[in-house]
This record gives structure tokens, C-alpha cells and sequence, in this order.
């Protein structure tokens, strides 16, 4: 992949406090993936040369998971909680020398998309402006800051709304945060940046007037409310997933798939479906399910860490948990539990079973109410069920243990040793029956 003359800066330094968490803010996650590696996913699409993430003191754990990120982000820390301004000056080092386009990005913002950011990239470099904002156009400004234009459409300055005056507050554009910053500009930018104001911060939207006083060009690139939405509290994080779901909803539509009651399935952010999948109501998929053509997803079940192949058939009420393989035409049926097995194609498991830790061959079905043992309290053991065999109900394997191809086990049996190919395990004791005995009984107890 080609490197583009771009670095990004992703802020994540914020405490979060109205989160009420020990889980730094942006770690929290929408549709399974924490939010910062939404957004250092998207900025990947950028192809960026330098990527670098401002974290808080104490942020070890966040410093930890961003670095495993393909970007292979810097982490720097911001000492002191100074304000955006500051935020970026942390970044400062780390960026020494680079004069391409810098994107400043947000850790709590993991609805935006790499569409924006590159229209947003290509609109400062066509314009050859020291800074491009990300603005939108919300139905209600409140309390957001004012993008302040001149007649021909270029920002003047950011104005807080705090700050604003009557003719400000009716501005309806609105600043989201995100900028490109000319590169060879921004030292100079930050080197003027104060902290006289209330708050005692050094706020990055003063850049804007820094620029346009030294004779530098701003740009506005206008985008989506939706995307701009940052995340400071469990509810506004309530909010991104409901937002996030709908994208993926949207997505597993147009992409071939029928969600029989849409508004009730979550998805993961990596769930892979094919074409013709049918999904019924009040299902959820974890992370890491992949899920081929032709499948049927029947209501109420949780898939998560799986692979489901072309034809089968899953529920109600059934749950794939990590490690699951479930082959071509395989059933697995209502109040079925599925970890870590392989469960090979034709193979039906209808009814009320754990089945972990195994291989079943193909064909081979399991009877209602079937346990895999696979642990002993201290390791945990294979199950090996072979093509075409019949576990009858009611049968606990007790791993490690073999049942051969074609074998069968009788309904109640305790399977503690190997079962060849085609033979019968049985270890239910003799059935007994003693006449009148039932009878005898009731009258004892005065019941007719």
C-alpha cells in the first residue's frame, strides 16, 4: 500500500468522567469493537505516513490495545488535561519534520467515515488552505461551536458557543472537531495558541484565526450530523450503537441477506454474511462470525467466534460460541450449545445438547439432551464423534473418548471408553418390572 503524504493525530486523552468508569472513555465498545479502533480503522484509509494517539496518564491498558493496531500508532501522553490545543502539542515530537496534511481526529467519535475524511484531506490540499474544518449543519446548534464565514464561504474563526454573540448563535454550521492542518504550518499555529480564556486551556479552534490574521486560507467541508457524534456519557454511547447497528442492518440488507425483524438483530462491526442468509428475529452476533450463503438463522440465537457454512440451519434459541465450525447443511437446533467443535456437514444436533470440545463427522446426529464431559476441573479433553453415528439421548461423553464411524449409544448411556465403528455402547442398567407394584403403592398412600 502506498503511503500518502498524511499523518494523523487521534485524541484520546479524556477522562470520561460522566462515563462513570475505570474503562478509559474511548476503550468502550460500539457494535463489539472500542470505539478508538474505529477510528483508527478509518483513518487507515487515509494510508497515513505518521499515526499518533494522545493518551491520558495511567492509560496503559488504552496504549496497549492501540498499538497492536496494524497503523502501529506513536502513543504519546498528555501530561496535563490542558485542552485541545495542548492535546495536539503532545503529538508535536512525534510529528518533527513532516509537512504534509494533519489529520486532527477524535477517539470518541467512531461514526466517521474514511468517505469524509479523504473528501475533507482533498478539499484543504485543492485549496491550498493551512487548515480545512469538518462542519455540519445540525437541527439544533445549542451548544456546539459556530463556524463563522466570510461572503465567499471561507472560515474566519471558531466561536464558542458560550462565547458567541445574538448574530453568532444564529449560525447553523457547526464545528465537529476534526481538522486538516497544513503540516509546515502547524508548529507556527501552535506556538500562538494562549490559555487566556476561562478555562484556562489552549482550545485548537484558535488556530483558525492565528491562520487567517498571518494571511492563511480556511476551508469548511460540510458533512453528516450522525458522524460527528462524540461520546461523553453511557447514554451518547447508547446512542452510537443504536446508530452503528442501523449501518450494519443497512449493510447485511443491501449485501443479500433477510432480516426477518431488522430492528431486533445486532451485529458485530466484523460480521461477514452471504448472500440469501435469512436472519429471524432477536438474534445477536458477537465478534468474529462468519457466516456463508444460504444460511438460516433462526430467532433468538447468539452466535459469536464462529464459522457457518452454505446451507445450515441454526435455532431457535441456539448459541455458537468461540471455536465453533458448523459444516454445509448442519442443523443445530433449539437450546443447543456449540464451543469449540467442528460440527461436519449433514450433522444434526436438534435438541438440548452441549456439544465442546469435539469433531462430528458428517451425517452423525445427536440426540436430545447429549453432554459433551470435556472437563475434568483441571483440562479439558476432546470428543471425537464419527461419520454417521447416532448418540441417543440422554448420552454423556465422557472425554477423552472416541465413538467410531457408524457406532450408536443407547439413550441414558455414560460413554467412558471407546466405541468402535459400527458397534453399540450401552451402560444403562437392565430394565426391571414388577407387577401390581404401582398399584400397591397408591393404595398405601390412600390414592385412587
Amino acid at each position: 500500500m502506498t503511503m500518502s503524504n498524511t499523518a494523523a493525530i487521534i485524541l484520546a486523552a479524556g477522562m470520561g468522567t460522566r462515563m462513570e468508569s475505570a474503562l478509559p472513555k474511548v476503550m468502550h465498545p460500539v457494535a463489539g469493537r472500542p470505539m478508538v479502533l474505529h477510528v483508527l480503522e478509518t483513518a487507515a484509509a487515509l494510508v497515513p505516513e505518521k499515526t499518533v494517539v494522545v493518551a491520558g496518564p495511567d492509560m496503559d491498558a488504552l496504549a496497549a490495545l492501540v498499538s497492536a493496531h496494524e497503523l502501529a500508532p506513536d502513543v504519546t501522553v498528555q501530561t496535563e488535561r490542558l485542552g485541545t490545543g495542548h492535546a495536539v502539542m503532545a503529538a508535536r515530537d512525534a510529528l518533527d519534520g513532516f509537512d504534509g496534511t494533519v489529520m486532527v481526529l477524535y477517539g470518541d467519535t467512531p461514526l466517521i467515515e474514511a468517505e469524509t475524511l479523504i473528501a475533507l484531506r482533498e478539499a484543504r490540499t485543492t485549496a491550498q488552505a493551512d487548515v480545512a474544518v469538518l462542519g455540519f449543519r445540525p437541527l439544533d446548534p445549542g451548544a456546539y461551536g459556530r463556524l463563522i464565514t466570510d461572503e465567499a464561504g471561507e472560515l474566519n474563526e471558531i466561536v464558542e458557543a458560550r462565547d458567541a454573540s445574538e448574530d453568532q448563535l444564529l449560525v447553523d454550521l457547526c464545528n465537529s472537531g476534526v481538522m486538516a492542518i497544513d503540516g509546515a504550518k502547524l508548529g507556527g499555529l501552535l506556538d500562538g495558541l494562549t490559555n487566556d480564556n476561562a478555562k484556562g486551556e489552549y482550545y485548537l479552534t484558535d488556530i483558525i484565526a492565528l491562520a487567517r490574521a498571518n494571511g492563511g486560507r480556511c476551508v469548511v467541508v460540510e458533512g453528516d450530523e450522525e458522524e460527528f457524534l462524540g461520546i461523553n456519557s453511557r447514554a451518547e454511547l447508547a446512542d452510537a450503537e443504536d446508530l452503528m447497528q442501523n449501518r450494519l442492518r443497512r449493510a447485511a440488507l443491501a449485501g443479500g441477506a433477510t432480516l426477518i425483524d431488522p430492528a431486533t438483530v445486532y451485529f458485530s462491526w466484523d460480521t461477514t454474511l452471504g448472500r440469501d442468509v435469512t436472519i429471524g428475529p432477536n438474534v445477536v452476533f458477537g465478534p468474529g462470525v462468519t457466516v456463508a450463503d444460504n444460511v438460516e438463522i433462526r430467532a433468538f440465537s447468539h452466535l459469536e467466534g464462529a464459522n457457518v457454512s452454505a446451507g445450515a440451519i441454526i435455532g431457535p434459541f441456539a448459541r455458537l460460541r468461540p471455536g465453533a465450525a458448523i459444516g454445509e447443511d448442519a442443523h443445530i437446533g433449539n437450546f443447543v450449545e456449540i464451543k469449540n467443535a467442528t460440527i461436519a456437514a449433514g450433522a444434526k444436533a436438534n435438541h438440548l445438547s452441549y456439544i465442546g470440545d469435539a469433531t462430528v463427522g458428517a451425517k452423525a446426529n445427536i440426540g436430545a439432551g447429549t453432554i459433551t464431559c470435556n472437563y475434568d476441573g483441571y483440562t479439558k479433553s476432546l470428543t471425537e464423534i464419527g461419520a454417521g453415528a447416532f448418540i441417543g439421548s440422554n448420552t454423556a461423553l465422557v472425554a477423552p473418548v472416541k465413538v467410531g464411524d457408524g457406532a450408536i449409544t443407547g439413550a441414558g448411556s455414560v460413554i467412558t471408553k471407546d466405541v468402535e465403528t459400527d458397534a453399540l455402547a450401552v451402560t444403562r442398567s437392565d430394565q426391571k418390572s414388577i407387577s401390581g407394584w404401582a398399584k400397591n403403592f397408591r393404595d398405601r398412600k390412600g390414592r385412587d
